[in-house]
């Protein structure tokens, strides 16, 4: 039998989740899906594995949370964040400079499309300060964002 598990040492991939997705599969499925966060996170573990990575998957609805984690990437040696700020997205300067702060690449991430929503939504902090964004596909557009970490 073939031990197919990352090796302890695989490099680790930050998934960082803002504010009310720990909701996911109850909050507007229409926009979000069904998958809760927990579906996303075992998906992206065995995906993960497949690419000799393994993550780390955190949700918060506190900011600072979001901030120390993302220090926290960065003293650890991650090999990058997928970020997915939910509403920070729009609004925190604070993790917009966090994100600047750090040299460990971020990837945006998000389950719909902001440009196709309302107007709020179009400006993305998190965005100008990230390496790319994933967006628009659903519960894939996490496994989508991590498949491009290879690519950094």
């Amino acid at each position: 039998m073939t031990d197919t598990a990352a090796p302890a040492t695989a490099p680790v991939v930050f998934v960082l989740n803002g504010p009310n997705l720990n909701l996911l599969g109850m909050r507007e499925p229409a926009i979000y899906g069904h998958d809760t966060l927990d579906d996303i996170a075992g998906r992206l573990e065995d995906r993960a594995q497949d690419l000799g990575l393994t993550v780390d998957v955190r949700q918060s609805n506190h900011e600072g949370h979001l901030i120390d984690w993302l220090h926290e990437a960065q003293a650890v040696g991650a090999r990058a964040v997928l970020l997915n700020a939910g509403a920070y997205t729009h609004t925190s300067v604070a993790l917009h400079d966090a994100i600047k702060g750090i040299v460990t690449p971020v990837i945006e991430v998000h389950l719909s499309n902001p440009h196709k929503r309302e107007e709020f939504r179009h400006k993305s902090y998190v965005g100008m300060a990230a390496k790319a964004t994933v967006a628009g596909f659903g519960a894939a557009s996490y496994i989508v964002a991590l498949d491009a970490v290879l690519h950094l």
